[in-house]
């Protein structure tokens, strides 16, 4: 009997340790670098992502836009020009995942709930007509001439002329970063207020005696307008970035302050502000400011 009982008790001990042994093959195998094999891949992003605001953001959003969707197939990227002022209210009210800005937030802008974000910097070109013999004015003079103190172009080195000036609409980023550097807010008298930089380069290249401003990535490689230097100083990415044109404003994405956006809005804001995106960037004609 006792024989018995201890062949029993040994075969109960084998069957133990036979299942024991077999539950391990259960656990997923690692690899060489210490992962197991049994991990999920993520999923690959998708979605949509609504861009909406400034016109002079249209270089810099569009091929920003383009390499993003080219490396996120899943992801459709949206764009709207609609002016900053525009956009700005678009991020505000949720109508677009990232508004855009060309012109830094004001403060009751930010007191009210979103946070700006700088993806580059870009110069305020002032144009004139590509036959005009002027080819510098101090930042006095620009004042001078758009709010009216200075009406003909004789005044200033040119033909004699009187002087068209053409500007952007109110609420306008250009506009208001033009009038704030030039100390000329609600003073400039213009003679047309067009909604979108190229309307202000197709202006000011069919008139003769027309000045304006416009984006630096805008005018670029435009031979019907000419870009003055402004106290001696021409408009480029190099003198944007080191400061000494004085006509510049930011380039600004804007959000919603503590509110997450969605996966895909995420990844394109975080691509956009990187150094991954810098030379995107200045192919279009602003100047980045990742580091």
């Amino acid at each position: 009997m006792k024989k018995t009982l201890a062949l029993l008790l040994t075969l109960a001990l084998s069957m133990a340790a036979l299942t024991g042994c077999g539950s391990k093959t259960d656990a997923p195998a690692a690899d060489s670098t210490g992962s197991t094999t049994g991990t999920e891949t993520p999923a690959a992003l998708s979605g949509s992502v609504s861009t909406n605001g400034s016109t002079s953001m249209e270089k810099v959003i569009g091929i920003l836009s383009e390499q993003f969707m080219a490396d996120n197939s899943g992801v459709s990227v949206t764009y709207d020009p609609t002016g900053s002022g525009a956009g700005i209210e678009a991020a505000s009210n949720g109508s677009a995942d990232i508004g855009l800005s060309s012109r830094a937030l004001k403060d009751e802008e930010i007191a009210g709930g979103l946070t700006g974000t700088t993806v580059a910097l870009d110069g305020i070109a002032v144009i004139v007509n590509a036959g005009s013999k002027v080819e510098d004015l101090s930042v006095e003079q620009i004042a001078q001439i758009f709010t009216g103190e200075i009406t003909d172009w004789s005044e200033v080195g040119g033909e004699a002329g009187t002087i068209s000036c053409i500007g952007r609409e109110a609420g306008s980023g250009t506009r208001d970063g033009f009038e704030s550097i030039t100390n000329t807010r609600d003073a400039c008298k213009l003679d047309q207020e067009l909604t979108s930089t190229g309307g202000v380069i197709e202006a000011v290249a069919g008139n003769p005696n027309a000045i304006g401003y416009a984006s630096l990535s805008a005018v670029e490689g435009k031979d019907t307008i000419k870009a003055l230097t402004v106290g001696g100083v021409a408009c480029t990415e190099e003198t944007v970035l080191d400061g000494s044109y004085a006509i510049q404003r930011p380039f600004v994405l804007v959000t919603r302050t503590g509110e997450a956006l969605s996966p895909a809005a995420q990844a394109f804001f975080d691509f956009a502000t990187s150094s991954a995106a810098n030379d995107l960037i200045k192919s279009a004609g602003a100047v980045p400011v990742a580091q």
